[in-house]
């Protein structure tokens, strides 16, 4: 792996702080049905990894739980090689746009400044640095003209970027993403793309939860399929095959379509 990141000219993680995310032995049930069910996942440095699986599989579930969002019954969680409280600053988190509450009155520089409110201390007193870096964060992702609109006037692609703008701001080394393209325009989605793999480019770990099986390859160095239990994990050359999508997917994914992806593959 080291050979492979060194020949694509990206800048080598650290390897000896154990993975980014590690999560052993996780289930998680909404009543009597596990949403996920005794899941192991091994998130490697300096890669991009997609969370792939049919409806109701459980990916938003597992990067929940990961992050302490919803309970699990049981499993453990390490950030790299720490409990996730102790290493909670290496991370960022961009949620599902569904779940937020675009009404509440608030700018497009306020959202992004939240990602800063680690480093802002007690009084979280903003200074002109803050804002310099909240402002560069949203030039970032084609949002600078907008830092003083209200979030909720902005189109769902837009509010998507304001969110990863908050996600830059954090200045993280693993970033957890949630269905980051769902709803959003071809532009918003490749502004999305180069900004992750930018990320990627420079050692910072990427995980997303994604629904379009036709980009897994162009997009991702690494997936996790996903059941309810895991199904597949490795490389994308590896891992993203039409057994592994047909076990996850079965009746669901029509064959067609796994032959058709298996052939873009090579």
């Amino acid at each position: 792996m080291l050979e492979l990141a060194a020949s694509a000219g990206r800048s080598l993680p650290d390897q000896t702080t154990g993975s980014p995310l590690a999560i052993r032995g996780l289930t998680v049930s909404y009543g009597q049905k596990p949403a996920v069910f005794s899941v192991d996942m091994t998130v490697r440095p300096g890669r991009m990894t997609a969370i792939i699986g049919p409806n109701g599989a459980g990916k938003s579930t597992l990067l929940k739980a990961a992050l302490g969002i919803v309970r699990s019954l049981s499993g453990r969680v390490e950030v790299f090689g720490q409990p996730l409280e102790a290493a909670r600053g290496r991370v960022a988190y961009v949620p599902q746009r569904a779940s937020v509450d675009w009404d509440f009155p608030t700018r497009v520089i306020d959202v992004v400044l939240m990602g800063q409110y680690r480093r802002l201390g007690l009084l979280r007193r903003v200074r002109g640095e803050h804002r310099a870096q909240a402002m560069a964060c949203l030039e970032r992702v084609g949002m600078l003209d907008f830092a003083d609109r209200q979030i909720g006037q902005l189109s769902g692609g837009q509010q998507q970027r304001v969110f990863l703008a908050r996600a830059l701001a954090q200045e993280a080394d693993l970033y957890l993403l949630d269905e980051p393209f769902a709803g959003v325009d071809a532009a918003t989605e490749k502004a999305i793309i180069d900004v992750l793999k930018s990320l990627r480019d420079t050692g910072k770990t990427v995980v997303v939860v994604h629904h379009d099986l036709s980009t897994v390859a162009e997009y991702f160095d690494d997936v996790f399929l996903i059941n309810t239990s895991k199904v597949a994990e490795g490389p994308v050359a590896d891992a993203f095959t039409a057994e592994a999508l047909q076990r996850a997917y079965g009746g669901r994914l029509a064959t067609a379509q796994v032959d058709q992806l298996s052939q873009a593959l090579g």
